[in-house]
């Protein structure tokens, strides 16, 4: 029997490819995924049915929390090049009138634009270069799964070429249509529209705004998103006749719906597709030892700009973790925190998709009206205008259960994120950005507390081999040694992040959640050990083991 009771199934011939991870699919959660893995030294083969890249601009926008995990992927200079730095999106009333922008309630916070529109060939070719220059991957296109079978070591795929890929874990990012669930046996759960949308790229487009603009007008709602370089996508709810999923949308009808927009030819026409939208749930993100991302765990509707987006936070939770695991760092049962910590936000975002879709871009003309009302009164107020303005409505990221430590009653949050200010680094003098700084692994920062209590929670937390720093308060400076940096607050960023834990030792994940935060009462009575002990899953070590090196 394998992890979570798999059956087992044949052992690999000496004539295997080995890797420690397959990863099925090379769009861009795919690729993502490897990059992620690479960047931890895991070894990664990455296999791709199709003879190349996609050249179909499927995907629009990205957030901060997306560039962050390629920046953590050592992606950001080559990404930073192909996207616009956006600001957010514009909604209209059913008059067409501007109602608000709903933008970051903090620019910057993560360290990165917050919602930037791009061309998915773009994403998609920068990343295969990226890919190609890792040593530890291995980028296989052209190369179909025929057949998996697991054991209690690992997963054996058979693919197209008439070879087999051994690895110890499979991530399985082959789309919506995936092959890899279908072989798994796993179903989807949820529905899809009956609403046929057109949706087109098109190229000299006269947009240039920086944001994405919804049109609530329930004649026709409508999304425009403007790209790089006079690139544009516009979606449009089709009425009943006017076009049917799947079947291509004549010439005619685009340059209609385009009219109160722009004039269009058919040499500027880079795609145009009919589209039903679908909100489906994987009924379990992993079995045995492959896992389900993006599209193969869960797909959703546009309006909220998050499908993509939610498959590479699927990327940023589980990859740090094979890693850790296949490094010792951890015992394997810590990737059943995958589906833990991953499920109920994407369900709620795949909620939230549905939910703009049906009030935003609504065709029932007395709903927009009262849609239009409701806003206007929410904006009267600072509350509800924070709401809308700073999207207080999106499902936030927060670990209940999962790889974190639960916090003290009275104490700050765990389970969250932690931005990414600018800090001036005493170790090496630079001022850069906090992740950087941090490097890819664990990090231990003391916001204020005592040397003694710092350094017990680093021997405490040795294993892991944490990044250990001090964060000092009230614009103070204290004595760098060699066995402690400190990182210093240039803009209040930094400040700002750490006011919650101040007096606490805060040990942050590879993927900054904060995954447990210890007062020096907490650290002198032994909580650190016994929280990675169980909460955090520490591995068992070969050498004597010690309270902390129990596994979980």
């Amino acid at each position: 029997m394998g992890r979570h009771g798999q059956t087992a199934g044949p052992r690999g011939d000496a004539g295997a490819h080995t890797t420690d991870v397959v990863v099925v699919g090379a769009g861009p959660v795919g690729m993502t995924a490897a990059a992620l893995l690479a960047a931890r030294g895991v070894s990664v083969t990455v296999l791709e049915r199709n003879a190349t890249t996609s050249d179909a601009p499927k995907a629009i926008s990205i957030d901060d929390e997306a560039l962050r995990t390629f920046q953590a992927a050592g992606l950001a200079a080559r990404l930073e090049r192909i996207v616009v730095p956006g600001t957010g999106t514009r909604y209209l009333d059913a008059a067409g009138r501007a109602a608000f922008t709903a933008r970051s309630a903090w620019p910057f916070r993560l360290g990165h634009p917050f919602k930037n529109p791009f061309a998915q060939p773009d994403l998609e070719r920068e990343l295969a270069e990226h890919l190609r220059e890792a040593p530890p991957v291995a980028l296989r296109l052209g190369t179909e799964v025929l057949a998996i079978a697991q054991d209690a070591d690992g997963v054996e795929v058979t693919t197209s070429r008439g070879d087999t890929v051994r690895a110890r874990y499979l991530l399985a990012c082959d789309g919506g249509r995936s092959t890899v669930r279908e072989q798994l046996g796993i179903r989807m759960a949820g529905r899809s529209f009956d609403e046929v949308w057109l949706v087109a790229d098109v190229l000299e487009d006269p947009h240039d705004e920086r944001y994405g603009t919804h049109h609530g007008d329930p004649a026709r709602p409508t999304v425009v998103v403007p790209g790089r370089h006079g690139r544009c996508r516009y979606e449009f709810l089709l009425h009943p006749g006017e076009g049917e999923a799947g079947a291509p949308p004549p010439f005619a009808l685009l340059a209609r719906l385009l009219r109160p927009h722009r004039r269009i030819t058919p040499e500027q026409v880079e795609r145009c597709v009919a589209y039903r939208f679908h909100a489906l749930v994987a009924e379990r993100f992993a079995s045995g030892r492959a896992f389900l991302l993006g599209d193969a765990a869960h797909m959703m509707p546009p309006f909220a700009g998050q499908g993509l987006n939610s498959g590479i936070r699927d990327a940023a939770n589980l990859c740090w973790k094979i890693a850790d695991v296949l490094a010792g760092r951890l015992d394997e049962a810590a990737l059943d925190t995958y589906e833990t910590e991953r499920r109920r936000h994407a369900q709620d975002t795949v909620r939230l998709s549905v939910r703009l879709g049906r009030i935003v871009m609504t065709t029932d003309r007395r709903l927009a009206e009262r849609r239009d009302r409701v806003v206007a009164r929410l904006l009267g107020t600072p509350e509800g205008r924070a709401h809308l303005e700073e999207m207080r409505y999106r499902p936030v990221q927060h670990h209940r259960a999962g790889l974190v430590a639960p916090g003290a009653d009275d104490g700050p949050a765990t389970g969250v994120v932690l931005g990414q200010p600018r800090v001036h680094d005493t170790a090496t003098g630079r001022t850069t950005m906090l992740d950087d700084v941090l490097g890819p692994g664990w990090a231990l920062l003391g916001v204020d507390v005592p040397a003694s209590a710092l350094d017990a929670a680093a021997a405490a937390c040795a294993s892991l081999d944490p990044v250990v720093a001090h964060v000092p308060a009230d614009d103070r400076l204290p004595r760098a040694t060699e066995a402690r940096r400190v990182l210093v607050d240039l803009d209040g960023g930094l400040d700002r992040e750490a006011a919650p834990y101040r007096g606490r030792v805060v040990l942050l994940r590879p993927d900054r959640f904060v995954a447990a935060a210890w007062s020096a009462q907490d650290v002198a009575a032994g909580r650190p050990g016994r929280d990675l002990a169980t909460a955090l899953h520490l591995a068992a070590h070969d050498e004597t083991p010690t309270p902390l090196a129990v596994a979980g």
